[in-house]
Parts: structure tokens; C-alpha cells; sequence
């Protein structure tokens, strides 16, 4: 190759799905309609009106039937996420409140679903939760598919490219990231889009790198322009320079070759050099994921999300719909554990079609054991089902977001009362479950010694710790930038926790993102931390990683990192202290 003689640049965005690959662009023209026009209908044109709306829908369904069909064998299991969206399109929320605005004031089919989208973004995107608010975008996804539909709009369709390339799209739509083939499909970099996408949940599975959120991708980067994309680092370069190629060259294949040592070894324990073992759990979201912690040698579910079945519902799951979903999670895993967190979630907003109902910080609002416990049905319904399920095999129970003493004792008398109920109609259950809180709050960190002695185990929510303790919105660019694992007041948190379960005889485990970076395995070690759940793809890293240490050595080093004042000193220790370890385990 010879040099172009083009200036490199350097884009960075959102680290979606790790790895390198290297090769010319291909800009995908896959945009949502902008312009829609409004105009009203006459009473006689309301039902053709209507009758063109569901006909739009109803392609948008076989079309989703189809990608389905024809999805690499890669993304089987993941046809859930393309299942979601076709429910999406008859939701009633979209669907029926689409066809209620043509009927009330007599518009277009077009401006009358405008209307709605908008409305209902907006719900999701004022929840607290990231995982939630990317939901949004699953609305986005199906109503553009009906819109493209009622303007008669065409799009390039991804399977037919017929040659090696990487793909730069404003966004990418799971139907469309489902017809990626990997004998064509190198890679692919958005304008849009985050890491709980569904989009880069696919991109994982396919393992394949890609990088998100560029803001300006489909306008720096032109067709044909050889670009590296690093799927590790978030990083985009255009025009590389022959240094540059030649650097990213090795770094792929290096990347390639630690990639298929770790997980090769993922089936082994996460067993310390000393000896001691360490389980390494998965989290879900849905039933279908349990596979992919099977595949990466995952020690069971240690985070079961269950709001899914709630979301992607007009109306609230009964016990019975619960009760299925949960157990055939936890027989598909059994023995290994389960560990289900109940319903952790902005009720109000999720359940109401009151979209003027706004909480000013819904951060600090209404949801998860708040919600549940103003409303005692919805929570014991959920409750029991689980129950049921625990009768099919090893079920745990973490609450989210307790923030006092009361809150434990309310809760453990509502899930007494679901269990006494069950006895009475004799059915077929499991009361002897394990049950544990999310310590997620600072106010439970303080008072955890008052806490420990009313539940089994301690599970740390460090997503949100993080965020209260430090007053960080992740989801703000202003202040983004200060949020990080490694702050010392949250190693001292993690401490204190610890530390009252060892003093009280109970477990603490970690589920936030922080348990699935190896560059904090030392430090989560040295803490004694019993056990940890991630993003499975994250599970054979960490496994290696642990293998690589000694606890004794970790429990040492921690003396060291107490003295430490900020997150980037304490970052730079590990670094120097377990720099040669970290670079043989880590992908990159």
C-alpha cells in the first residue's frame, strides 16, 4: 500500500462490540423519513385512511417475517429482538393510539403516527435507566419501517451487498444489522445508537467490531475511503497512514489470536493462582440469552433484568406469562443459580398512557421496589410467579434500589403473603429461596450493617452507585467524563459493603459494569468480592483474568490503592503492578 498523501483522522464514539478489522467504506443510505406532511381527511376517507395504515403495518410484519427467516445461523438465538419489534407494530400504544388520532382529528395516517412515536419517545426516553431509555429506539425502528411503508420510501437492502466491506450508516435498525453476512460484512460504524442497543447486542454475537454514537460518521467518511475501525477503543480512523495500518494490523491479529486463547479456557474456573474460586455469572435481559452465558462459560444468571415482559406489553403480564418466561430460564440452567431482580422500572411512565404524567427527576422518582411497593398486586403477582418457578430449579431474589431499613421488611412481608397464598392453593412452589437487595444507593452502603441481618446476600449495582455517589448523569457529555469505576470513594464504598458481609456471614456480589473490565479484577479481588455477573461476552476475559491472579497478592496490593486520591492514579497502579498480566488476558 502507499500512502495516499490524505490527512488521517480520528473519530471517537461508543465502544459497541470489541475487535479491528480494516477496509473500505461502504455509506449505507438507510435513513427514516424526515419530512412528513400533515393533512386532514374527510369522515368518508377516515376508513380508507385507516385500512392504508394497517396495510402499511402489515407489510412491515412480513417484511420482519422474512429478515427473520433469513437471518445467518449466527442469529438465531437472537431472533427474539426482531419477534420484539413486530409486536411493536401492533402495540397499542403505536398501533391503536395511530388509528384513535386518524379517527379524533381527522389527519393522515403519516402525521398521526409522527404524533404518537413522539409522544411515546418520549416517555422512554425520560426514564432513569439506560437500558430503558435505548427502548426508545426500538420504537424508532418499527414505526420508520410503517412510515417507509406509507410514503412508499425504498431502502438499500444490506443482504444483497456484494462485497467486502465496512458498513458507515447514520443508524442501523436490528432488522437491517440482521442481514449482515460475515463473508461480506467486516464491520460497522453509526452516527447513532449505544452499547445496550439491541443493534450492538447483534454486533456482539455476530463478533464482529463496531463502534456507535459518531454524531458524524456519514459525513467525514466517504465511499470507498479505507478506514480502521476499533471495535476496543471506540475509535474510527480515516485515511490511516502506512504506520498506522501496519500498527492495527498487528493489533488485530494479536487481538485475534488472545481472543481465541480466553475462550477456548472459558469453561474452566475462575480459580486465583492460590486457589481460591471466584463464580462468574451472566446477565439477561431475556429468556433467550441464556444460551450465550451457557456458550461462554458462564456459572449461571446473576442479574435476570425482568422488565422486558412488562415493556413490550399494552397491558401488565399475568402470573401465568411471568411464571413461563422465568422457568424456562431456570430450567434451561439448572443447577446453576438464577437470580431474578424483580421489577425495577418508572411505573407511572411504563404503564400509564397519561404521557403528560412527568416526573422532574425520574432518576430519583418512582421506580423499582418504590413502585412495587405502592403497588402491592402488580409486585405480588411477580413474586409469585417466581416462586413457581423456583420449583424448577436454584432461584434467588435481589430487590432493586432499597434505600432503608423499611423498605426490606415491607418487601419480606408482601413475599411471605405471595408464598402463604400459593400454599393455600396448593400449588407447586419453592419458598426456601435465597433473597438479596441491589446496594445501589448510598444511603444502603451506610446502613448495610442494619441491612445484612434481614437478607441472604448483598448483589452491588455499581451503574448507579456510581452515578448518586459521584452526582454523575452518564447520559450527559458535559459530565460524563467524571464518572468512573475507579473513583476512591467507590472503592471505599465497596469496602464497607464487603466488609459487613464477611463481619455478618452473608455473600456480596457485583453485577454493574464494573464487574465485566478485567483492569478491576485486582482491585474486586482484594476486596473480596464472592462473585460476579456481566454482559456474557465479557465472561471469558474476566475468567482468564482471575486465573492470572493471586488473591493474596490483590489483598496486598489494595494497601497501595488506598492511598491513592484520584480514579487515574488508581488506574495507573494496576497498570504498572499487573501490566504484563493485563496485556496477555485481555483482548486488547
Amino acid at each position: 500500500m502507499t500512502d495516499t498523501g490524505l490527512k488521517e483522522i480520528i473519530l471517537t464514539g461508543i465502544d459497541a462490540s470489541p475487535g479491528i478489522c480494516i477496509g473500505k467504506a461502504y455509506i449505507v443510505d438507510i435513513e427514516g423519513v424526515d419530512v412528513v406532511k400533515k393533512y386532514f381527511i374527510s369522515e368518508e376517507d377516515e376508513e380508507k385512511e385507516i385500512k392504508r395504515f394497517k396495510s402499511a403495518v402489515k407489510k412491515a410484519r412480513d417484511q420482519l417475517r422474512a429478515i427473520i427467516n433469513n437471518a445467518p445461523e449466527e442469529l438465531r438465538d437472537h431472533a427474539y429482538i426482531l419477534e420484539t419489534h413486530k409486536v411493536l407494530l401492533k402495540d397499542k400504544m403505536l398501533y391503536g393510539k395511530t388509528i384513535e388520532i386518524i379517527k379524533n382529528e381527522k389527519i393522515n395516517a403519516e402525521w398521526a403516527l409522527k404524533k404518537v412515536v413522539s409522544e411515546v419517545k418520549s416517555m422512554f426516553k425520560k426514564m432513569s435507566d439506560s437500558y430503558l431509555k435505548e427502548r426508545a429506539t426500538d420504537i424508532t425502528y418499527a414505526s420508520d419501517r410503517i412510515m417507509r411503508n406509507l410514503v412508499g420510501a425504498e431502502t438499500e437492502k444490506i443482504a444483497d451487498i456484494d462485497k467486502r466491506v465496512i458498513l458507515v450508516a447514520n443508524d442501523l435498525s436490528p432488522a437491517e444489522a440482521s442481514q449482515i453476512h460475515l463473508e461480506r460484512i467486516k464491520g460497522f460504524v453509526t452516527n447513532r445508537g449505544g452499547k445496550t442497543s439491541h443493534t450492538s447486542i447483534i454486533a456482539r454475537t455476530l463478533e464482529i467490531p463496531a463502534v456507535m454514537g459518531l454524531g458524524n460518521a456519514t459525513h467525514s467518511i466517504k465511499n470507498d475511503d479505507l478506514i480502521i475501525v476499533d471495535g476496543t477503543a471506540g475509535i474510527v480512523i480515516i485515511h490511516p497512514t502506512e504506520e498506522t495500518l501496519l500498527e492495527y494490523g498487528d493489533r488485530s491479529v494479536k487481538y485475534e489470536e488472545r481472543k481465541a486463547d480466553i475462550t477456548r479456557d472459558s469453561h474452566l474456573k475462575a480459580e486465583t493462582a492460590d486457589g481460591f474460586q471466584l463464580k462468574v455469572m451472566g446477565n439477561i435481559e431475556l429468556p433467550e440469552e441464556v444460551v450465550s452465558v451457557i456458550d461462554y462459560g458462564g456459572d449461571g444468571i446473576g442479574l435476570y433484568r425482568t422488565e422486558f415482559q412488562y415493556l413490550s406489553s399494552s397491558s401488565l403480564p399475568n402470573e401465568d406469562e411471568l411464571f413461563d418466561k422465568y422457568k424456562d430460564v431456570v430450567e434451561v440452567i439448572a443447577p446453576k443459580p438464577v437470580t431474578i431482580r424483580t421489577l425495577d422500572i418508572n411505573g407511572d411512565k411504563a404503564f400509564s398512557n397519561n404521557s403528560d404524567y412527568v416526573e422532574v427527576n425520574p432518576a430519583l422518582g418512582l421506580r423499582a421496589i418504590r413502585y412495587c411497593l405502592k403497588n402491592p398486586d402488580v409486585f405480588r403477582t411477580q413474586l409469585r410467579a417466581i416462586l413457581r418457578a423456583a420449583a424448577f430449579g436454584n432461584v434467588r431474589i435481589l430487590i432493586p434500589m432499597i434505600s432503608g431499613y423499611g423498605e426490606v421488611l415491607e418487601t419480606k412481608k408482601i413475599l411471605n403473603e405471595a408464598a402463604d397464598s400459593l400454599e393455600k392453593e396448593g400449588a407447586l412452589f419453592n419458598r426456601d429461596v435465597e433473597f438479596g437487595i441491589m446496594i445501589e444507593v448510598p444511603s444502603a452502603v451506610v446502613i448495610a450493617d442494619i441491612l445484612a441481618g434481614e437478607v441472604d446476600f448483598f448483589s452491588l449495582g455499581t451503574n448507579d452507585l456510581i452515578q448518586y455517589s459521584l452526582a454523575i448523569d452518564r447520559g450527559n457529555r458535559h459530565v460524563a467524563h467524571l464518572y468512573h469505576a475507579l473513583h476512591p470513594a467507590i472503592i471505599r464504598m465497596i469496602k464497607n459493603v464487603a466488609d459487613v458481609a464477611k463481619d455478618k456471614g452473608i455473600k456480596v456480589f457485583m453485577c454493574g459494569e464494573m464487574a465485566a473490565d478485567p483492569i478491576n479484577m485486582p482491585i474486586l479481588l482484594g476486596l473480596g468480592i464472592d462473585e460476579l455477573s456481566m454482559n456474557p461476552q465479557s465472561i471469558p476475559a474476566v475468567k482468564g483474568m482471575i486465573r492470572a491472579l493471586k488473591v493474596k497478592d490483590a489483598r496486598v496490593f489494595m494497601k497501595d490503592v488506598f492511598k491513592k486520591k484520584t480514579a487515574s492514579e488508581v488506574e495507573e497502579l494496576i497498570k504498572e503492578t499487573f501490566g504484563s498480566i493485563l496485556s496477555e488476558k485481555m483482548y486488547a
